[in-house]
């Protein structure tokens, strides 16, 4: 039973309590630290190269997530569809950023109470011998029942925890952008192999179609030879011309072996069971809208991950300068406490506490000041990072632009050169019949057209790889709004969750 006199003192604690909460609540509204403002980074007003192949429309032309199908090859769009869901690079991110996703969900428990429940049964004997000043000396056996609860916050002072709740979720959607930087990466990197297959299939048809060539012209040298028109060297140096160009194929064939089981990693797929069917290189080029180069910032999974990075970053500056104010925690406990299971639940047994610290701590040896200088480094370097990676992007783009331009023309004269070994050839061939030269000019003719009809393809599929290479620049049709979704809420529900 609680005596009279003791009523005031009970009274007294319990306005002090509700007072320390009270100004606890106020204090939590307050904010330490920088807030965060991304940094402006050196962006060109216009792109230097220039070319009448790409339009000047907004990024909108580009598939958005699904870039690849801007190219209509659907072989093409069943391996990229293949890779987006087995490619283990891609398995890892994903599982990276549920990690990240989890580590932000960690971060917004600290805004709520922590609330834990125990419980206790045990019997003890104090010995009947013990030293005391109260008669009887008799032995004692007692038993001990507690059901104790325990609660503990502590508020969000200076916003520490809303700092370090805002850095989890700008790690969060950094992880998004880490995942999309990835799959952009591997889309990019098969589509690539995929064209250099094509190319590397085109081109061995070039040396197959030059094979029969050559075995026609073998069987003209050879009837000449019958007659005694041609000599035996002319035999030997189209065979040697023949044996050559069957070499060139066969070689050919191994580099397409290799291109063929670099698809069937990035598939995820063993490269001893996986063929790629042979097909003709795509005809002709799509349109690729790039844009301005402000909307690069916006369109770069890597600049967007080094933007939140970034921010991230910058809450840590407000966590470390918030350990130089005090910390509060509140706390409170209530139970039963008993010597005896039948009365455990009887109004007597009930106990409860409730309290407050407030600590400060005084000298760290600097270790404070240490560390907020650890973490506003530690931004410079995010700054640095986010700005270099945005002149990197500027960079790509520029080298693709230029890249596809000079092989736009350069393309064209080499199909004109192709144009004109053909002629050469058919003119030495009816040359060497009508016995004005040897066929040595004849197999010169043929060497050449061979090699820039491979030249030729060789173009072709590099102007492939240059547009996958400018895709890949521009960000892949991708947009960092969509980071706008990884977002983890803190509702109160999550209060009652264990």
């Amino acid at each position: 039973m609680i005596k009279a006199r003791s009523i005031p003192k009970l009274r007294a604690a319990t306005v002090t309590s509700v007072a320390v909460f009270c100004a606890v609540l106020l204090l939590a509204g307050c904010s330490i630290g920088p807030n965060y403002h991304r940094p402006d980074a050196p962006t060109p007003a216009a792109w230097k190269a220039e070319g009448p192949w790409r339009p000047g429309d907004p990024r909108d032309q580009i598939p958005k997530g699904e870039w690849w199908k801007i190219f209509g090859d659907a072989d093409l769009n069943a391996l990229e569809s293949q890779a987006v869901s087995a490619n283990f690079t891609v398995q890892a991110s994903i599982a990276k950023l549920d990690q990240a996703r989890a580590l932000a969900r960690i971060s917004t428990a600290a805004l709520f109470p922590q609330v834990s429940v125990g419980g206790f049964a045990g019997a003890s004997r104090v010995s009947g011998n013990r030293p005391q000043n109260v008669a009887p000396f008799t032995a004692l056996t007692q038993g001990n029942f507690i059901i104790p609860f325990s609660v503990s916050w502590e508020p969000d002072l200076y916003g520490r925890i809303h700092r370090g709740i805002e850095a989890a979720q700008a790690a969060y959607q950094a992880s998004g952008a880490d995942l999309e930087n990835v799959g952009l990466a591997t889309s990019s990197e098969l589509a690539g192999d995929y064209f250099s297959l094509r190319e590397i299939d085109a081109e061995i048809g070039v040396l197959k179609g030059t094979v029969e060539s050559f075995e026609k012209g073998m069987d003209l040298v050879q009837q000449r030879f019958n007659g005694g028109v041609a000599s035996g060297l002319d035999i030997a140096q189209e065979q040697t011309l023949l044996d050559a160009t069957r070499a060139q194929a066969i070689l050919l064939g191994q580099q397409r072996v290799q291109f063929e089981d670099a698809i069937a990693t990035l598939t995820g797929q063993p490269a001893s069971n996986f063929k790629v069917v042979v097909k003709p290189m795509p005809a002709t080029l799509p349109a690729i809208p790039v844009g301005l180069p402000s909307d690069l910032l916006e369109r770069r999974p890597d600049v967007a991950e080094n933007e939140r990075l970034m921010a991230s970053a910058n809450e840590q500056i407000g966590i470390a300068q918030s350990a130089y104010y005090p910390g509060v925690n509140l706390s409170g406990g209530a139970g039963l406490n008993s010597v005896s299971l039948t009365n455990l639940a009887t109004l007597p047994s009930a106990v409860w506490a409730v309290g407050a610290t407030i600590s400060e701590t005084l000298l760290t040896g600097g270790a404070r000041r240490a560390q907020v200088e650890f973490a506003q480094a530690g931004y410079k370097i995010t700054i640095a990072n986010y700005r270099g990676s945005v002149l990197t992007a500027f960079q790509e783009v520029e080298d693709n632009l230029a890249g596809l331009a000079v092989l736009d023309e350069t393309s064209k004269a080499q199909a004109a050169a192709v144009a004109d070994a053909q002629k050469a050839l058919d003119i030495a061939t009816n040359r060497y019949k009508g016995g004005l030269v040897s066929y040595l000019d004849v197999v010169t003719a043929q060497q050449t057209l061979l090699s820039n009809q491979r030249l030729a393809v060789q173009l072709e599929g590099q102007r492939l790889t240059a547009s996958v290479l400018l895709v890949k620049a521009l960000g892949g049709g991708w947009d960092s709004a969509s980071l706008a979704a990884l977002h983890v809420d803190y509702p109160a529900k999550q209060a009652l969750q264990p």
